[in-house]
Formats: C-alpha cells, sequence, structure tokens
C-alpha cells in the first residue's frame, strides 16, 4: 500500500468524487447495481451518472435509475444521453422528460456505433451529428449541467490528437459544465493533456476518469477497444493473482491509490469512478483519499432534489 502519510485528507484538501454505474439488465445485476449505490452513498458524492446503452439501448432503465438516485436516494444524478438512433425530436422529449423528473445533469455523448467502437457512426437523418450539437440543443431546451467527453490518449476514431482536442473545445464552447476522460492508468498522459487544452483555450474543469481494476482481464479488453495504455508497471502487479481475490484487491487498490495520488500532486481535487457497478473496492479506495463515508447518511438530510 501507499505510504499512508501521502494521502490527502479531505478535511484539508476539499476532495470530491463522482460515481459512475451501467443500468442492470437481470434481476440479480440489478441487486447488485443498488447494493453498490447505496454502499457508496453515505460517501456523498457530487453526483452519480448513468450510462447509455449503445444505440439507445437501455434508455428505460437509464431513466429509471437516474430517478431513483435523484428521487429516493436523494443525491445528484446524471443521465447519459447519446446521438444514437433517434431523431432530435426523439432526444429532445427524453431529456424534457429527465428535466420534468427532476434530473438536472446530463453527460452528452456522441455515443458508439450500434455495431460497438470499431463500428462506422453514421447520424441519424434528422437527428444530433455531433455531441457538440447535442450540448446545444439540451441547453436550448433547459438550463442542464452537462458533461462531456475527453480522451487523454485520444478518441481510437479521431483523425488526429489535434482534431480530437478540437472537438472537445467545440463541445465545451456550445456550453458544456465540464470534461470527464476516459479512464487511463498513466498519469503523464493525462498531465500533457491538459497543458495541451490549456494552451487550445479550454478553461473548463476536466475530470479524470478512474477505472478501480477490479477485474484486469475486462479491464484489459476495455482498455484496448478505447485505445488506453495499461503501462507494463501495473500488469506486473496482477501477475499470477489469477486465484487470488485478496491480492487482487490489494493490487488494484495500490494501483488506484497511486494514480490518485499523483493527480493529487498536479493539483487534482475530483476524481471520477467508473464502478463497473461494484462497491467495496471503490469504497476503499475512497476512504484511503480520507473520504470516509458519513454514518449519520440519511436521504432526507442530502435531498437535492
Amino acid at each position: 500500500m501507499t505510504d499512508p502519510t501521502l494521502r490527502p485528507r479531505a478535511k484539508d484538501s476539499a476532495i470530491a468524487v463522482s460515481f459512475e454505474f451501467f443500468p442492470p439488465k437481470t434481476e440479480a445485476m440489478e441487486r447488485q447495481l443498488w447494493h453498490a449505490i447505496e454502499t457508496l452513498a453515505p460517501v456523498v458524492p457530487a453526483f452519480m451518472s448513468v450510462t447509455y446503452g449503445a444505440g439507445g439501448s437501455t434508455r428505460e432503465r437509464t431513466h429509471a435509475v437516474v430517478s431513483r438516485i435523484q428521487n429516493e436516494i436523494g443525491l445528484p444524478a446524471a443521465a447519459h444521453l447519446t446521438c444514437v438512433n433517434a431523431t432530435r425530436d426523439e432526444i429532445d422529449a427524453i431529456a424534457d422528460a429527465y428535466w420534468q423528473a427532476g434530473i438536472r445533469h446530463i453527460v452528452a455523448l456522441r455515443g458508439d456505433p450500434p455495431g460497438g467502437i470499431d463500428g462506422v457512426f453514421v447520424p441519424t437523418p434528422g437527428g444530433y451529428a455531433y455531441a457538440n450539437e447535442l450540448v446545444e440543443g439540451l441547453l436550448k431546451l433547459h438550463p442542464f449541467e452537462i458533461s462531456v467527453a475527453a480522451y487523454p490518449e485520444c478518441h481510437p476514431q479521431a483523425k488526429s490528437p489535434e482534431a480530437d482536442l478540437d472537438a472537445l473545445k467545440r463541445k465545451l464552447d456550445a456550453g458544456a459544465t465540464r470534461a470527464i476522460t476516459n479512464f487511463f492508468f498513466e498519469s503523464a498522459y493525462y498531465a500533457r493533456f491538459l497543458e495541451r487544452a490549456q494552451k487550445a483555450g479550454i478553461t473548463a474543469p476536466i475530470i479524470p476518469g478512474i477505472l478501480p481494476l477490479t477485474n484486469f482481464a475486462h479491464a484489459a479488453k476495455m482498455a484496448k477497444s478505447s485505445g488506453t495504455q495499461i503501462p507494463d508497471r501495473v500488469r506486473v502487479q496482477f501477475d499470477g493473482l489469477d486465484d487470488n481475490a485478496a491480492a487482487r484487491e490489494a493490487a488494484a487498490t495500490r494501483v488506484a491509490l497511486n494514480q490518485c495520488h499523483e493527480l493529487f500532486a498536479l493539483g487534482i481535487r475530483q476524481f471520477h469512478f467508473y464502478t463497473l457497478n461494484r462497491a467495496e473496492l471503490v469504497l476503499n479506495i475512497c476512504r484511503a483519499l480520507g473520504l470516509d463515508a458519513d454514518r449519520t447518511y440519511s436521504k432526507q438530510d442530502h435531498s437535492r432534489g
């Protein structure tokens, strides 16, 4: 584990976190999701976001989860919304329904093609073609808080790093509040990305996305599809641990904490965790960062709906 003397304490450094979940497909997955949400709620995150399946395939489930987080759990919820497989009128209707349900935060994305990241994205006739158009459209409807995606190692479909950065700037210039990065494991990539963004005139916050390595093999597949590099110094920490769950969890905690400490040294005070609907490892990391769960937490006390 990292030297505890290096741990930033929340009360001294105003660390904030947010968590991402995905909507469940089965009853067992739904139980796991709500266990994760209820376990992490006492940390009192800045927000909890819920993803949107490829081609809008989980639209109704996403709506149900964010509404329950907002109105029953009593914490700010953010709904992912993409441009895929829907006209502007259909997307506007979805966004308006979110607003009427009390949801004030949208994560606005172009979205992957229905065939996955390796497919060719074709805008839906009459739909929003890119995320910057979606941001503009959402803000014409309501004064949403809007987060957009950023890629420290470049979006795999971008023509160049410069083109990718230009796309991010268009989204923020359209009115987005912040960017949240794809997960990464090399803090130097993020630092260089921030420097390039600042030189390009980007002033909005760019929140680092952290993926705790709950399942290294699964994370490696995700990294390959998104163009994310896993350094050898990270890979070797999981060698030979396939049958040792406790050692894997210790390695995953160590890797995530080291990354957070590196980012803290860069002046970063907010972290977005991709939970994969699993709570314990993320909770341990938050505690190690000084964000002890509020034992007095209650839905009524923290309701912001």
